[in-house]
């Protein structure tokens, strides 16, 4: 056995080998700048399109993964793998695990469905999958929205696209509901008429169309009123709670007495003189 020809065989294929990883973490670095740099042409083209924000992102999130799993493959073929095995490879795979991760397959087409229709875009004001936020971003799997008190939450898109969708930023305007509750002794025509006059004045409430302020019910108190002034999305809680500071300085200056409950009590239930009890009539049957 000849030692010094066998080390210089292993001595040669560690050399190519080597060379052959130190080619593969070339061509993965070098890939992966190529990548970025064409998703950032990409990009930069969609968005000189005028394109939609959230289209644009999940667009160029596709695109980087299939340039990646192109690279992958490139590779492969580098150490001398059949790529056309691998294709088939990568096809049964796909199909197994497409079957056991089947609802991650059901949010990938939820978010294409919600590319297609665009029941929302990214910085819509939404009720979607049980929160209320600002979208932020629809991704290949899951949109993420910003909630009122800064909370990223991550919602899986099949149960956004399968629950009820709310959006208000869809309209130009939103309506405020609030109540107001009346002494019995006011008088609601002059209350309604102050207050009609209180909220015009808040900023960002429009005047097309004008604030409703109507009886809405009644209860032990007085009457309640029903306060509803417009406003855009955008100043939606500062002309709430605008209207409320109104409410109280509109009753306040006019010297509203405090709604209180009335009861009215049987004194004779009090001193214990209950009605008398009558029997109910007999009816007598002869044979």
């Amino acid at each position: 056995m000849d030692f010094k020809q066998i080390g210089q065989v292993t001595i040669a294929l560690l050399t190519q080998f080597g060379l052959k990883i130190v080619g593969a973490i070339l061509l993965w670095f070098i890939g992966q700048q190529l990548i970025d740099f064409a998703i950032k042409l990409v990009r930069r083209a969609f968005r000189s399109q005028h394109l939609d924000a959230t289209l644009i992102n999940y667009l160029v999130n596709i695109i980087s993964i299939t340039l990646r799993i192109v690279l992958i493959v490139a590779l492969l073929g580098f150490f001398g793998v059949e790529t056309t095995s691998f294709a088939a490879l990568l096809a049964a795979a796909g199909i197994a695990i497409g079957a056991a991760w089947s609802g991650l397959l059901a949010n990938f087409a939820a978010g294409a469905f919600l590319i297609v229709f665009r029941p929302f875009k990214v910085g819509d004001f939404i009720t979607a999958g049980g929160i209320t936020g600002t979208v932020t971003e629809i991704g290949l799997f899951t949109t993420s929205i910003n909630t009122p008190d800064n909370v990223l939450t991550i919602i899986a898109n099949n149960k956004i696209f399968a629950d009820n969708i709310q959006n208000f930023s869809a309209n130009p305007y939103r309506r405020v509901d609030l109540q107001a509750q009346l002494h019995h002794d006011v008088e609601h025509n002059q209350a309604i008429a102050l207050l009609k006059e209180k909220i015009s004045q808040i900023p960002h409430v429009l005047s097309n169309p004008a604030p409703d302020v109507e009886i809405l019910t009644f209860n032990l108190a007085g009457p309640v009123l029903a306060v509803r002034p417009y406003c855009s999305n955008d100043y939606y809680w500062q002309v709430f709670f605008d209207t409320n500071k109104a409410i109280r300085e509109t009753f306040g200056q006019a010297g509203y007495p405090v709604p209180e409950q009335r009861y009215t009590v049987n004194e004779s239930s009090v001193n214990g003189n209950l009605p008398p009890f009558v029997p109910p009539s007999s009816v007598s049957s002869e044979s």
